[in-house]
């Protein structure tokens, strides 16, 4: 169950260089809008996917966003779209390369890549070329300039929660995390989500990520909980890290679930066996509109005849975002203007929109796991400024 905690300390290590190094790439370049388009003719769209890499799932997934891409193209009604793939085996140096090789063939905007040090290296490769990037990653450390984040992230999540919580009464929310990179930046998104409800930030607890770390700790979170009064704890580990080690421990050194409210940063129900955890049920957990989830992955199916990638959808999205753009039949479409207009766009999972600063705010609805099963308690907003914002 533990044999990704060594791995995890390795890519800390990695990532701590990384945002070092992107720190200074993520700021806006002055004066950056992007190209003007002639709307009449097919609009040229770069995608980069991880086509030619060496790990068999980043092909599946480059295939998996291919087919995504185009399945949004045939449901544009009127709007011409000149697709180009570009295959960057997964790389940073070589999704660069085809970057600028993209824009050297005309593309106006680009869709991809999926990885954060790719997404910021294709940014910086073409941000003199005045053209934009939609990217596949959810990593806001590489947003801003001329890159775009479409997958969703840690503070689309606590925003959520942390809202839903509070007008439940139970925003008295202590945070409990694992001492790695991704969830630390999860713990200040919740800090964040939580001043932001008018909630109460009971408290944080870390621990270690290994299986000593967590066992060592669980007695800690509990006293904590207790000693605060805090009516939620509010868990920034997935189904692969530490979650099922504390969904199983928690509740056995006394914090009952049905008395303290569990709330999760990641999803729950992936994998599906998940959702049989002890310490789950009656956990909160946030996740896209299942209705239109589930109707973009029957349509995918009978399409392609397999399931997709869990986010070949966000490929989707950006197709019918630049689509809804040009449709409107103006120059500049794809600007960044354009782009970050408030009335956002419909996509696979919800309403999303592009914000300023490159991250995005995307409509998700409320799920509660109810004897083993996923329930909706709260659905996800159809609208900007709708309840769930």
């Amino acid at each position: 169950m533990f044999s990704v905690f060594d791995a995890l300390r390795k890519r800390l290590i990695q990532v701590l260089f990384f945002l070092v190094a992107i720190s200074v790439a993520a700021c806006d370049p002055i004066g950056f809008e992007g190209p003007s388009i002639n709307t009449s003719k097919p609009v040229p769209v770069a995608l980069l996917v991880p086509g030619g890499s060496e790990n068999a799932g980043d092909v599946v997934l480059a295939t998996s966003l291919e087919n995504a891409a185009r399945l949004a193209i045939a449901d544009l009604d009127g709007v011409n779209i000149d697709l180009r793939v570009y295959h960057t085996a997964g790389q940073s140096d070589l999704a660069a390369d085809m970057a600028r090789k993209a824009v050297n063939d005309g593309a106006k905007i680009i869709l991809g890549p999926v990885f954060a040090e790719s997404a910021n290296a294709a940014g910086l490769a073409v941000a003199g070329r005045n053209v934009n990037v939609l990217a596949f990653s959810n990593n806001t450390a590489v947003a801003g300039g001329n890159v775009f984040l479409l997958g969703s992230t840690f503070q689309n999540t606590a925003d959520r929660l942390a809202s839903y919580a509070a007008r439940q009464g139970k925003g008295n929310i202590l945070i409990a995390h694992g001492q790695d990179g991704a969830e630390v930046v999860g713990r200040d998104a919740i800090a964040r989500a939580i001043n932001k409800s008018g909630g109460n930030l009971a408290g944080t607890t870390s621990f270690e990520v290994s299986q000593n770390g967590v066992i060592d700790a669980v007695p800690q979170i509990v006293s904590d909980v207790r000693s605060s009064g805090a009516q939620s704890v509010f868990l920034t580990s997935g189904t692969a890290g530490a979650l099922p080690f504390l969904a199983q421990l928690l509740p056995e050194n006394g914090l009952d679930p049905a008395q303290t409210q569990y709330i999760g940063l990641q999803r729950w129900d992936i994998p599906t066996s998940a959702l049989s955890l002890p310490g789950l049920q009656g956990g909160w957990f946030a996740q896209p509109d299942p209705v239109l989830a589930n109707n973009f992955q029957n349509r995918y199916f009978a399409a392609y005849g397999d399931s997709p990638h869990p986010i070949a959808g966000l490929a989707y999205d950006g197709i019918a975002a630049i689509g809804a753009l040009v449709a409107q039949g103006q120059s500049d479409a794809l600007t960044r203007s354009a782009l970050t207009q408030s009335s956002g766009f419909i996509g696979v999972g919800g309403v999303f929109r592009l914000l300023p600063d490159g991250t995005n705010e995307r409509g998700l609805a409320v799920a509660q796991i109810q004897d083993n099963q996923v329930i909706v308690i709260d659905p996800a907003p159809r609208s900007f400024g709708a309840t769930g914002f």
